[in-house]
């Protein structure tokens, strides 16, 4: 049985990866994983494959033992693993509470190795693995400092695990988009609705999912960045120092 498990599939980039998936390669299930059953079970009809549904917290350890035990059971062939789960939150340092902080570290970063540990002993050759990543992840960003800080983690994680899976075939993708307009903001601005503020341009979750999707299936590249403005900044980031971008991120988010 091939299948796809994709992670935060009960809205934003995870469900988008969920509809559009199946257009690029033929599934006989795949495996969504979200805290919020009732959304889940209204993909399969969506979709037009067959789901199984897993109503899971990936920020507890249980979840991850349900989910280990159901590959065990059913020995599937895993071929694409999806990590899109993951929230952010906006505030200071000590605006934000700690269980936020560390929250965001489990999802965003600890579910990522998690799952993708849990989940290449039933890869092949030819697999895939797209992790959810940000335009945050080639920067320091104060005001989103442990948001920014797990996902240059996955970054690295990303990259760095590509290499070492290359003798087994299996690819690696960090899916690092700018600001895109999905219930994200809904729960990152909860803490301090003036820390961001300056928003310059905000996507589409279905064009960057095309994007990333298309730079997955026919590309040999490690990172999928949507639209030429992001890859202008990647570029900027990389060469400027870091001093100086998270200045000009302050003062556009009128801090200086």
């Amino acid at each position: 049985m091939k299948i796809a498990v994709i992670t935060g599939a009960s809205s934003g980039m995870g469900r988008e990866f969920a509809l559009q998936l199946p257009k690029w390669e033929k599934f006989d299930e795949i495996w969504v994983i979200a805290r919020r059953r009732e959304r889940l079970e209204s993909l399969e009809a969506e979709i037009g494959v067959r789901t199984r549904v897993f109503a899971l917290d990936l920020t507890r350890e249980e979840s991850f033992d349900e989910y280990a035990a159901a590959l065990a059971e059913c020995k599937p062939e895993v071929s694409v693993l999806v990590n899109c789960s993951g929230y952010g939150k906006f505030g200071k340092y000590d605006e934000i509470p700690l269980d936020d902080s560390i929250g965001m570290i489990r999802l965003n970063s600890e579910a990522v190795v998690r799952m993708t540990t849990l989940t290449l002993p039933y890869m092949k050759k030819g697999s895939k693995i797209a992790n959810l990543d940000s335009l945050s992840s080639f920067q320091p960003v104060p005001y989103m400092a442990v948001y920014g800080a797990t996902k240059a983690f996955v970054l690295s994680y990303t990259r760095a695990l590509g290499r070492e899976l290359v003798p087994r075939g299996i690819k690696t993708i960090a899916i690092c988009p700018g600001w895109v307009a999905t219930e994200f903001f809904d729960r990152a601005t909860t803490t301090n609705d003036k820390a961001v503020v300056y928003y310059n341009r905000v996507y589409k979750a279905d064009e960057v999912v095309k994007t990333a999707l298309h730079d997955m299936y026919r590309t040999k590249k490690d990172v999928s960045i949507h639209g030429f403005p992001v890859k202008v900044q990647v570029f900027l980031v990389k060469l400027l120092p870091h001093k100086l971008v998270m200045r000009v991120w302050l003062k556009q988010q009128k801090h200086i």
